[in-house]
C-alpha cells in the first residue's frame, strides 16, 4: 500500500516492529526487567473512510476527523481527507502479563498495573517516534492523542468520549471489532493497548476482513459466550451492556489506592481484568488468525 507521498505501509511496518522490539524502553519498570509488549500489528486506512463520520454519533460529536485535528497542527498546509491517511497499531499484552492478570478475581496483577503506566509511557514513545521517523522522510504527521488539542469529555449520550479514540481508529484500520466489553478483539487478542497517527499521504479503499463492528465476539456472534461478564470485579459489565462510571468509580475507588499502596504505582488507571481468561483474550475465536507473539 503506497500513498503518493511515497507513504510505504510494509516499510512503516518494519519500522514500528523494529522500534518495539529494539527499545529498552519497551520494559514494565522496577522489578520487571521484560517487555511490556510483544509484536504488533499494523493497518491503515484513508481519512476518507465514512467511518469516520460514523465516529460523530458512535463515539461523540467532538470527536475528530483526521482532517480536523490534521489541518489544527497544519493550518498553513491544511489537507483535504483525500490527502490523508490514518495509521493505527496494536499492542499485545506478554504471556505472562497475561498469565499473572489471569489469575487475579478483584484487583489486577501488577504486570498489568505495569504495563498500563509504564507501556502507555512507551506508547507515547512509538507515537513520537512514528512521527518524527515519517517526518525524517518528508511525510506531515503527527499523533493526535498527543495533540494539545486532544481531550477526555463526559458526553451526556455516550458517557466517558474522548476526542480521538484509539480502538475506533483500529477498527477502521481492519485491525479488529468490538466485544461485549467495549473492548477491541484483534487477531492478537483483546489484551492489548493501540495508538495511532494521522500522515499526508493518499490510500485508496481498504477492503476490512470484517462487515459487522462486532463481528470477531462470541456473545454477538451467536450469544455462547459472556466470559467477560463474569470476569468483571465491579458488576459494570453485564450482558445488556457495560456501566462505565461504575466500572471508573471501581478503579478509582478500589484499584487505584491497591496500587498506589501495595506496589507503589501513582495514579494507574487499569484494570483489565474483563480482557483476560476470555476466550478473545489473545486472538479472534475460531480464527487461525495467529496469536501474540512474545520476546
Amino acid at each position: 500500500m503506497r500513498g503518493n507521498t511515497g507513504f510505504d505501509l510494509d516499510r512503516i511496518r518494519e519500522e514500528i516492529e523494529g522500534f518495539v522490539a529494539c527499545s529498552p524502553q519497551n520494559r514494565l519498570g522496577g522489578g520487571f526487567d521484560e517487555p511490556a509488549w510483544g509484536k504488533p500489528i499494523v493497518g491503515a486506512v484513508s481519512a476518507r473512510d465514512n467511518l469516520f463520520l460514523e465516529f460523530k454519533k458512535a463515539v461523540d460529536p467532538r470527536h475528530f476527523l483526521p482532517e480536523e485535528i490534521f489541518n489544527l497542527h497544519f493550518p498553513e498546509r491544511p489537507a483535504c481527507a483525500e490527502e490523508l491517511a490514518v495509521l493505527s497499531w496494536v499492542l499485545p499484552q506478554t504471556e505472562r502479563t497475561r498469565e499473572d492478570n489471569r489469575g487475579q478475581g478483584k484487583v489486577p496483577a501488577e504486570r498489568w498495573l505495569r504495563s498500563k503506566l509504564y507501556g502507555e509511557s512507551f506508547n507515547d514513545l512509538l507515537r513520537k517516534h512514528v512521527v518524527e521517523w515519517l517526518g525524517r522522510s518528508g511525510i506531515e504527521a503527527l499523533a493526535p492523542v498527543l495533540s494539545p488539542h486532544y481531550g477526555r469529555f463526559n458526553s451526556v449520550s455516550f458517557g466517558s468520549a474522548s476526542s480521538w479514540s484509539e480502538r475506533h481508529v483500529a477498527y477502521a484500520c481492519g485491525l479488529g471489532t468490538f466485544g461485549l466489553s467495549e473492548g477491541l478483539i484483534t487477531p492478537v487478542g483483546k489484551a492489548a493497548r493501540i495508538g495511532s497517527v494521522v500522515l499526508r499521504a493518499s490510500l485508496g479503499p481498504i477492503e476490512r476482513p470484517y462487515s459487522d463492528p462486532h463481528e470477531y465476539c462470541l456473545f454477538f456472534r451467536d450469544g455462547s459466550c459472556g466470559a467477560c461478564v463474569s470476569r468483571c470485579p465491579s458488576g459494570s459489565l453485564r450482558r445488556d451492556g457495560r456501566d462505565k462510571t461504575v466500572c471508573e468509580k471501581y478503579i478509582h475507588e478500589v484499584v487505584e489506592p491497591i496500587a498506589r499502596d501495595r506496589w507503589g504505582l501513582p495514579s494507574t488507571y487499569a484494570c483489565g481484568l474483563c480482557q483476560v481468561g476470555v476466550p478473545c483474550e489473545k486472538g479472534i475465536p475460531g480464527h487461525a488468525l495467529g496469536e501474540s507473539q512474545d520476546d
